[in-house]
């Protein structure tokens, strides 16, 4: 009899190349990046100067850290629904990885709202109770023909 990791997988495997979404919008507020700066110390003034940013920036106001961005991806990915909520069954929880791959093709301006979409390019059976799922999260700037940023997000799936 298959373990429920080794069922999902089954069920993952039909997923490969599907995107989903987008999710829900997040509005990038002023606050929200000073937040970030203060909790990274990076005070750049592209950030968090918007006197400044409007005078010496290219994008005339400020913009959030590439990190900012990048940290808001669970977030961001909680919004989507599961293609197949079969593939959840007996859950336990699931854990951020790592990256293999992250870019940010264009800045996040002050008061624009991003949302993501992901597609699953990989999915393996890592241990009998553990899938790892490899997927592509774009982080869409709302009214912008380019990203904010593409990730090849990595989680660990571990089932009872």
């Amino acid at each position: 009899m298959a373990s429920k990791a080794e069922a999902a997988l089954e069920r993952f495997a039909e997923q490969i190349g599907k995107v989903d979404g987008p999710g829900q919008p997040h509005k990038i507020e002023q606050s929200q990046i000073n937040l970030f700066a203060d909790a990274t110390g990076d005070h750049q003034f592209i950030h968090v100067d918007p006197e400044r940013a409007a005078k010496l920036s290219p994008y005339k106001v400020t913009i959030a850290h590439g990190f900012l961005t990048l940290s808001l991806l669970p977030m961001l990915q909680g919004s989507i629904p599961p293609s197949d909520p079969e593939a959840y069954q007996g859950l336990v929880m699931g854990v951020n990885y790592g990256l293999d791959k992250v870019r940010f093709p264009a800045p996040v301006k002050v008061n624009s709202s991003v949302r993501a979409t992901r597609e699953l390019v990989e999915a393996t059976l890592v241990a009998p109770n553990t899938l790892q799922l490899k997927q592509k999260v774009t982080v869409e700037i709302v009214g912008e023909p380019k990203p904010g940023c593409v990730a090849e997000f990595l989680t660990r799936l571990i089932y009872s």
